[in-house]
């Protein structure tokens, strides 16, 4: 099956260089320096031209979506040789993905250790062939992180790559519409050229090793104008315990001017995005338990507690009405944003149509007084993600169960402490159970909120970047997502994150289906090289 796909159904590359005159096309020159001297003579003229009677008709709209990714470009030679690698060999990056999709490096299950510790050495060996120096696999408590660099110019900046190479698990089964760790390749509404579904397509894998291969890329053409490290973990899925100390144990190895993340989305294929918020986490398990064993429903119903039923009633206590947290405490750090700030926020596209069409629901629900846009990026959330007790099997077994559980997560916004938003559900949790169960409330892990400013050389050099490969000026967004290793970094490196990713909301991660666009995978490889090209200007 993916043999045929993958003859088939691959798509040629996004990537279409503009040439002089706004010509698409391969051989066409990516940048005015590379043309004709005269040629980028007139297309200034031709600017000035456009300002000067400050035009808004739809030629001077087309006019500057052609052209406006091209003012103030990098070195543009060794850039446009980049780009031409890439093309050359993109078939081949696309394969050495899918060799690496096919390794199911699931960090939450230890059946699947084998493959966790076989996926950390496939990304050092990748390194490796890209050019990275002192490459190596770092041991640590848990699964190992992967290390390498190359330094070219000390009084160059230095650019940190983060990523994780382990998934996801890909339960349910049943849902999948292909094996998860058999990539295919189909074309969708969303990926019209095609995209890769597989556990961790999107994910980080896929995202991770654009990182890689824009390395390899300038390696070949000798157009690396920074410094960088890479730093891939094999458990930032289950709350990457041993990052923290493995960054602490090696400031000076990691040491850097700031770091590069894709493990983001952008809001559409042709609405490019630069994510500047990330929720925190604060992830509980509850234990609810009655009476010590399970007991004949006939006999017992209706005199003893279900812990079942209990469990459900103390969760729904969980939020009124109006989808407001009822745990005391539980707002008191929240930073509201102004309405200027909130208006500047629902500005960027979204259409509540083809969302509720996409997720096959009847409508939307969340916070009252917030829009959908606000409800999943600056408001904090609870929700239940996992819920057992009792008999599920076939037929019927007639018991009230001794126990139930459930994994609760809370998502936080800046200010909010996950540690103290922790305690504040164990102290409302326990204090609302009845005096007929017991109830146990394990923290599992949290992390930190972020918020990264977009007047730094580091924003500025994504932003130009994305503008020079989609031919728009990204919009700045928070995402509801949490990446807690963000705030850690900037605490124990003392360097800010970059969150330049490439994903689309659609693309099922941590759900059946995973998928990924090639034209994101290729669109990102494309965009990395300029984002260095600019950070070294700029910094």
């Amino acid at each position: 099956m993916y043999n045929k796909l993958h003859k088939t159904q691959r798509q040629p590359s996004a990537f279409k260089p503009y040439g002089c005159w706004g010509r698409a096309s391969r051989s066409a020159p990516a940048y005015p320096g590379e043309a004709n001297g005269k040629c980028w003579q007139a297309i200034q003229k031709v600017q000035f031209v456009m300002h000067t009677i400050r035009g808004n008709s739809p030629i001077c709209s087309r006019f500057f979506l052609t052209f406006g990714a091209l003012t103030n470009p990098p070195n543009t030679k060794p850039m446009q040789a980049v780009q031409d690698y890439i093309q050359e060999n993109k078939d081949r990056f696309l394969d050495e993905l899918l060799d690496l999709l096919r390794i199911p490096s699931v960090s939450a299950d230890p059946a699947y250790k084998g493959d966790v510790l076989k996926t950390a050495d496939f990304v050092a060996e990748s390194l490796r062939k890209a050019g990275a120096d002192s490459v190596e696999v770092c041991p640590t408590a848990g699964y190992p992180i992967v290390y390498g660099e190359k330094m070219i110019d000390p009084a160059k900046p230095t650019v940190l790559i983060y990523g994780h190479y382990d998934v996801q698990p890909p339960d349910p089964m049943e849902l999948w519409e292909s094996p998860p760790f058999e990539p295919v390749i189909k074309k969708t509404e969303a990926h019209p050229d095609g995209a890769i579904y597989a556990r961790g397509a999107c994910d980080d894998k896929g995202q991770f090793f654009m990182h890689v291969k824009a390395f390899e890329a300038m390696m070949a053409k000798d157009a690396l104008p920074c410094n960088i490290k890479f730093m891939i973990e094999g458990e930032e899925e289950v709350g990457s315990a041993n990052l923290g100390i493995f960054c602490r144990e090696n400031q000076d190895k990691l040491k850097c001017d700031t770091i590069l993340i894709s493990d983001t989305s952008i809001i559409a294929n042709d609405v490019p995005s630069i994510t500047v918020g990330l929720r925190g986490l604060s992830y509980i398990e509850v234990e609810v338990v009655g009476p010590n064993r399970d007991l004949h429903s006939g006999v017992y119903g209706g005199g003893v507690a279900n812990p079942i039923n209990v469990l459900c009633d103390m969760i729904s206590s969980l939020m009124d009405d109006r989808k407001h947290i009822t745990i005391p405490g539980f707002y008191d750090d929240v930073v509201e944003l102004s309405e200027a700030e909130r208006k500047k926020l629902n500005e960027a596209p979204f259409d509540l149509e083809k969302y509720k069409k996409d997720l096959a629901i009847g409508d939307v629900q969340g916070e009252a007084g917030y829009t959908p846009l606000e409800r999943v990026s600056i408001r904090p959330t609870l929700d239940v993600n996992g819920i057992w007790g009792g008999y599920i099997g076939e037929g019927a077994k007639t018991v009230l169960p001794s126990k139930a559980n459930a994994k609760i997560s809370m998502r936080l916004v800046p200010n909010q402490d996950p540690d103290k938003i922790t305690q504040l559900f164990k102290q409302h949790f326990e204090s609302i159970a009845p005096a007929s169960v017991k109830v146990t409330v394990t923290p599992h892990h949290g992390g930190e909120p972020a918020v990264t400013p977009t007047d730094t050389p580091e924003y500025k050099a994504a932003s130009k970047a994305m503008e020079q490969a989609f031919g728009k000026t990204p919009i700045p967004t928070r995402e509801g997502g949490s990446i807690p290793i963000v705030a850690l970094f900037e605490q124990v490196l003392d360097a800010k994150s970059v969150l330049m990713g490439f994903g689309l909301n659609s693309d099922a991660i941590h759900s059946p289906n995973e998928h990924y666009g090639l034209f994101n995978f290729y669109k990102g490889i494309e965009t990395i090289p300029y984002f260095f090209a600019h950070y070294a200007d700029l910094k």
